[in-house]
Parts: structure tokens; sequence; C-alpha cells
């Protein structure tokens, strides 16, 4: 670990600390788990004398503006907007610890199987199962009020976030790929398809609902099993976000035919219940904009940090683009030149 060792010998003297003072227990071992694109830290740390055999503990790391695409502002705290989910309901991890001063959360643990794991491994009914109960979450979570002083509600999918996402996949995605013109004509593109979505309703959603932040708890019936994390960049979109993120989520590629069957049997439990059309169409254009910021993040931090992991999720991710981007061009024949660009982008290249 070389020169990172004492930083991580500082934490975990942290962490031994506050389990010890918070919880009356003995951090018998560290396990630090592997890192997602974000720049945080976790750990389960293995009790002794603890309530419960194991908790996660989630650090927050001091702010690399190299570490984020440029125009990437950084996430809210993860309080309060976790407390509210809890008072509502919502099947998010109990709060058991905190050192405010060295960024230290000590959170519930609610497993190591998250959805992607558990869609792999299932059958095509039981898969089917489980997202339903996921995509049920997304209604209840849309139900939620503001109580005032929760930062998710003050912040929203507006203008300069969808154009920040529409350059990141201009520059890192298209640029590379197809040259400078068909950056400029995808980004316009992608800034189209944000006009179109103006006057959508604003409910609350969790912002990266994917299957890696969706955890299935063993010993729960179904209904209950399901567990919700990485909730602070909880913001304002229109009702379709969540379901774009968890549907045509690049670590589990669903079957067309299971997307449009889920999103069809949730449509009508949306606060707004949107008709078919409505939905479907806001939903194509969502993907748009997320699955393009998803395949360019994905390139970005194999570019700048040499972090090729999620390379192997380009394809489905380029895939997801591709269906919605001809579904969307059928619909408004201004997006059809961002349909051709998309749809000439090597699976390869994305991969690289």
């Amino acid at each position: 670990m070389g020169a990172v060792e004492p930083v991580v010998a500082e934490l975990e003297a942290r962490l031994r600390e506050l389990v010890a003072r918070s919880l009356g227990a003995r951090a018998a071992r560290i396990e630090w788990l592997p890192g997602a694109l974000g720049l945080r830290r976790f750990a389960r740390v293995h009790l002794e004398g603890g309530a419960a055999p194991t908790l996660v503990a989630r650090i927050e790391a001091p702010e690399d503006p190299a570490g984020r695409p440029s125009g990437a502002a950084p996430e809210p705290a993860l309080e309060p907007i976790r407390a509210l989910l809890f008072r509502e309901g919502l099947p998010v991890p109990a709060r058991l610890a905190a050192d405010a001063a060295a960024g230290i959360e000590l959170l519930e643990d609610v497993g190591r199987v998250t959805l992607a794991d558990a869609a792999e491994a299932a059958t095509a009914d039981e898969r089917a199962r489980l997202y339903e109960e996921a995509c049920d979450l997304v209604p209840r979570l849309q139900r939620v009020r503001d109580p005032g002083g929760v930062a998710a509600f003050a912040r929203r999918l507006d203008a300069p976030l969808y154009a920040y996402k529409a350059a990141l996949f201009a520059d890192e995605v298209v640029a590379p790929a197809a040259g400078a013109a068909a950056a400029a004509a995808a980004r316009a593109a992608l800034l189209r398809a944000a006009e179109s979505l103006r006057g959508a309703p604003e409910r609350l959603a969790h912002r990266d609902l994917q299957g890696s932040n969706v955890h299935v708890r063993s010993g729960r019936p179904p209904g209950r099993r399901l567990a919700l994390i990485d909730l602070q960049g909880a913001f304002l979109a229109p009702p379709e976000y969540d379901l774009v993120c968890l549907l045509r989520d690049s670590y589990v590629e669903l079957p067309p035919a299971e997307i449009g069957r889920q999103l069809e049997r949730v449509r009508p439990s949306l606060p707004d219940a949107p008709g078919h059309e409505e939905c479907a169409a806001r939903f194509d254009l969502l993907t748009l904009t997320r699955k393009g910021k998803d395949l360019a993040r994905f390139l970005f931090a194999a570019r700048t940090r040499g972090d090729r992991r999620y390379l192997r999720f380009a394809p489905a991710t380029l895939r997801h683009l591709r269906a919605a981007a001809s579904r969307a061009a059928a619909r408004d024949p201004g997006l059809a030149g961002l349909a051709e660009i998309v749809a000439g982008l090597p699976e390869d290249a994305c991969a690289r």
C-alpha cells in the first residue's frame, strides 16, 4: 500500500476509537471495500460485543477537483436525507454513530449482495420479482415531501446539469471516436432533448438507483428484502429518472421486453400517473442524458485515474443509448442526427 499506509492506519485508529466510544464494542477486524467511481472510502467493521456482527464505515475523502470531471459539483452530506427517508419508512441503513471531524459515519450493514449480484444469479422469474420490488420503491420515494432543511429538495436536474452531461458525453465519448463536428452535433441534440423535458413534474429521485446501490438482505421476505444506499446525491427530477437508472442499468442489461413491462407496471403508481406515451417518451429522453453521462464517466475514470474496471459495462451502456436514441428520433426528427452518431460509435472504442 506504500505511501497510503499511514492514512489507512490513522483511519483505522479513528474507527476503532469511534466504535468503542459510541457503541461499546471492539473493532476486531476492518475490511476495506473496493471503491466505486466516487472518491469516498468504505470499510466493513467486524465487531466483538456489538449489537450486530458487522457495520459499514463510510468515510468522506478530501475534495479532489482532479478526481471528478469539470463542472461536476460535490455532493451534499448523507444527512439529513438518510434520516428523512428512514423516518418515511424507506429501506435505508440506520445510522449508528459518526465522527464529523473525520468525515466518518457508521451505518447498518445491509449485506454484500447487491441487486446486480442477485439478478445475475436469479432465474428470469425471480429477477422479475426483484425488479418489481425495486421499482415499487420509486413511487414511495416520490411521495416524500420536503420538511425543510434537506438539500435534496434544492437540487434538481436543471438546464446547467443537462448541459454538463451533454458536454461530458460529447467530449469524453463522441469527440475521441468521431471528431469535433460530431461532438458538437451530439451536444446540441442532447440539449434539444433536455428542452423537450422542460415542464415535466419534479419528484424526489435517488439519482443513482442502479443495481449496485440496491442491496438484497438475507433472511428477509419478499417485499422487505431490499435496501437503498448511496443516498446523498438525491435531487428533484422527472418521475421516470430513477426508473431509467434502474431498468437501463449499465451493470444489469435487462431484456427490452422486461424493461417495457416493468415500466408500464409501475407507471400508474407514480404520483403523477403519466400517460403511457408521455412516460415512454420521457423515459427515452432521460436515458439519453443519463446513460450518455454514465458512459462518459467510465471513459473518464479510465483516462484520468487508470481505473478500467467499468469499461466492461461500456458496451451495454452504448446499447441502451442506441435503443433510446432510435425511439426518440422516431418521435422527434430533430434527434435523428444523434441517433446516427450513437449508432456509429463502435463498442470496442467505448471499452478501450
